[in-house]
């Protein structure tokens, strides 16, 4: 049976991630003009913290993070909303291994597969799953949801593009290549 555990580390991850989803998603996003449908920085944020702590914390920290801003924000949690977020962290922090942000390597294959993942995981989620969830959870019209979930895909498409490649590419430059050592020689 596969551990499950969560490290304390991963753990406090999970929480502050939250937060600062929380606080990006309030203060740091972008009318649409589209009615309950901005243009979110959280979503960057939520793709780097999926790729190093993987998916399970990705799924928690957009699941807890979207939940705790609307409910916050707005009063109640739009449930099919939040459940979109955890499905994008989830989908997206299953890249974590395969990009390997530790080694410090953020090259143009991995930029272009991280991309092409993000948004698929993104297109699926925002195009589909939420305008589907809202007609059948709150029977919102078609018309409406699919707009919402059309305009805040592309959004987070471009945004999680640009600011978090540009997020993951500052952060694995803080990183050590592991071939950037030499073994010294002693005499």
């Amino acid at each position: 049976m596969q551990d499950t555990k969560f490290s304390t580390k991963t753990i406090v991850a999970i929480g502050v991630g939250a937060a600062i989803f929380v606080i990006l998603g309030r203060f740091v996003s972008i009318p649409s003009g589209i009615p309950n449908t901005t243009i979110e920085t959280s979503y960057a944020f939520l793709a780097l913290m999926a790729l190093l702590f993987g998916p399970l914390a990705g799924a928690l920290i957009g699941l807890i993070g979207h939940a705790l801003k609307d409910a916050i924000f707005y009063g109640s949690p739009w449930w099919s909303w939040v459940v979109v977020s955890g499905f994008v962290g989830l989908f997206i922090g299953l890249l974590s291994k395969r990009m390997n942000l530790k080694d410090g390597e953020f090259g143009a294959k991995k930029i272009i597969s991280f991309n092409i993942v993000q948004a698929v995981v993104q297109a699926v989620g925002w195009f589909l799953l939420a305008p589907v969830l809202d007609i059948l959870v709150y029977a919102e019209p078609a018309n409406k949801v699919f707009v919402q979930g059309i305009v805040a895909g592309l959004s987070n498409i471009v945004t999680v593009g640009v600011l978090g490649t540009l997020l993951i590419a500052a952060y694995s430059k803080t990183r050590i290549k592991s071939s950037s050592l030499e073994k010294e020689e002693t005499l």
